[in-house]
């Protein structure tokens, strides 16, 4: 009886659905726009506004004189007749430019190679270093990376100084006397050296601070279950560092191919594009088209030629990057 019962026990009903809560007729719920409107879009309006007229305005400029015949009077009188695309037929008809863009691309490679290279060594010392050695390398670091260009540059000068400057007096010294007023400026693969070497000396410290910045996220614990399994220096580096830092160390390797490829100050205060054209590169030879020549037409053309082969990089990096997240998803 006692089962039965139990069985025909009527059990409790269930209990009601709670009614949702419901907004007004008025009213937006949260879920359609969180609660923001538009007033995020209004107060970022103005910094757009100031972007797009800074960079956007004077990049359609160019490409507009570009297509120009545009030289000294187009300037003054501003009579400019639109040519199409002959402007870019005379500059890819010139065999000075192709070199220059050869040049641009072996200076380019030398540059990164020698500053990825240096910071990721860098960046490994300092992530081995005591505290205090830590403070002094990234002090150093940040001191050189807060150096004006213009200043550094000058230093450089200095420093090379057929006369008067410290390198020729320590090679002097050490019994090279060949390099006795040795004219470094002169010659154009002593040169291109010394301007790789300012390029690479005011680079380094942003690459090593930022590559030592991701080298912290790696886990010790991967390190210890490495060195347990006797692995070497570089089979840790090559199979745990590399594949964690690897998208801090692509980042970091395309803002190096973009900065170095429109290297200009330093060239132009140092050198001017000299001796002959040694150190010409393509920023270095739209200018000396533009100004020397008068015709900034041909100049704004290889500027744009220049911005085409950036984002060409910049498409390449992209691309390794959404490859990366797709691996990860």
């Amino acid at each position: 009886m006692s089962a039965v019962r139990e069985q025909t026990a009527p059990h409790p009903p269930p209990s009601a659905p709670r009614p949702r809560r419901t907004t007004g007729p008025g009213r937006r719920g949260p879920s359609q726009d969180g609660g923001r409107g538009i007033w995020p879009y209004v107060l970022i309006t103005p910094a757009v506004l100031g972007t797009l007229y800074l960079l956007v305005h004077p990049l359609v400029r160019a490409v507009v004189i570009s297509l120009q015949d545009f030289g000294l009077r187009q300037l003054i009188l501003g009579d400019a007749r639109f040519v199409g695309l002959k402007n870019y037929e005379t500059l890819l008809g010139d065999s000075r430019f192709w070199e220059v863009v050869r040049r641009t691309f072996l200076f380019m490679a030398v540059d990164v190679v020698l500053i990825m290279v240096l910071s990721t060594l860098v960046a490994l010392m300092i992530e081995r270093l005591g505290r205090f050695g830590r403070i002094a390398v990234l002090s150093a670091l940040v001191l050189t990376w807060a150096m004006p260009v213009i200043a550094a540059t000058t230093v450089f000068q200095w420093l090379f100084h057929s006369e008067f400057g410290i390198v020729n007096a320590v090679l002097t010294d050490l019994g090279f006397e060949s390099f006795d007023r040795y004219p470094w400026f002169a010659h154009g693969p002593a040169a291109f050296a010394i301007l790789v070497a300012l390029i690479v000396w005011q680079s380094v410290p942003f690459a090593a601070i930022t590559l030592y910045s991701a080298l912290t996220t790696v886990p010790t614990e991967l390190y210890e279950s490495a060195r347990l399994d006797g692995a070497s220096g570089p089979r840790i580096f090559r199979s745990i560092t590399y594949p964690i830092v690897r998208p801090i160390f692509m980042l970091v390797l395309s803002l190096e191919v973009i900065w170095t490829f429109k290297a200009f100050v330093q060239i132009w205060v140092m050198t001017n594009g000299g001796p002959g054209d040694a150190t010409t590169i393509l920023p270095v030879y739209a200018v000396q088209t533009a100004l020397s020549s008068q015709r900034y037409d041909l100049g704004s053309a290889a500027s744009m030629v220049t911005v085409v082969l950036m984002s060409g990089v910049l498409v390449l990096y992209f691309r390794q990057m959404f490859r990366q997240e797709d691996e990860l998803s």
